[in-house]
């Protein structure tokens, strides 16, 4: 008998998915926390408008993505309630994550030079850490209620309408709280920098929104894909 998406059979295909998927979860998360400081610029074909000609984005945003596939598979095969358990408990994990980064840099290092470079790489700012735990956790909730709330809806059809949807109105919201919260709310809190102007704020928001719902959209046959393959 199943308990819950296992099997007593270790080569139940469902609960090899499950584990797959939870693994593909915490280990995109993780690397999204240890990614995040680092702001990278991606060159765009042509300037668009607020945007101007290139998307700035954090490290993290395509490991960020990934969780967003990984949950909304999860919720397709598992339902809502083990969906929320596993984004609240990856949630916690993220302190779990901070500990030890924070436990290692504080660590005497042998070769200060090392220790440096770690430090620089790896210290997560404050505003960073406040801004990518609140978008977290409510996007990600957010985004599991959306997609059980279009299926209650729509019936077991049209998984690439509540992937797209719940995966973009969360993404929208998961945007503006860390935009929002790391570079300006923060700063003014924490007194970590210099809240940025309102119009680049707006533009860094836009630019990033953009890439990740074309992720959301280009994600949708891998989810498809991951479904079906666990269904057969």
């Amino acid at each position: 008998m199943r308990d819950g998406p296992f099997a007593t059979d270790p080569l139940d295909r469902p609960a090899v998915a499950a584990v797959g998927l939870i693994t593909l979860f915490v280990a995109a998360l993780a690397t999204a926390q240890l990614t995040a400081a680092k702001v990278i610029a991606l060159p765009l074909p042509v300037a668009l408008p607020v945007v101007g000609p290139e998307i700035t984005l954090p490290g993290a945003a395509l490991a960020y993505a990934l969780t967003f596939l990984a949950s909304d598979c999860y919720a397709e095969l598992y339902g809502r309630r083990a969906a929320q358990v596993v984004v609240n408990v990856a949630f916690v994990a993220n302190f779990l994550v901070l500990a030890l980064v924070w436990s290692t840099l504080a660590a005497p290092g042998v070769n200060p030079e090392v220790a440096a470079a770690f430090e620089t790489a790896l210290a997560p700012a404050t505003n960073v850490v406040a801004g990518s735990l609140l978008a977290y956790v409510v996007s990600q909730n957010w985004d599991v209620f959306v997609f059980h709330a279009i299926r209650e809806r729509t019936g077991a059809g049209l998984l690439w309408l509540r992937n797209v949807a719940s995966t973009a109105s969360s993404q929208a919201i998961d945007t503006a709280i860390f935009v929002g919260i790391a570079f300006y709310v923060a700063p003014l809190l924490f007194g970590v920098g210099d809240p940025l102007d309102p119009s680049i704020l707006l533009a860094l928001a836009l630019g990033q929104y953009i890439l990740k719902l074309a992720i959301a959209v280009l994600d949708t046959p891998f989810v498809y894909l991951i479904v079906g393959a666990v269904r057969e």
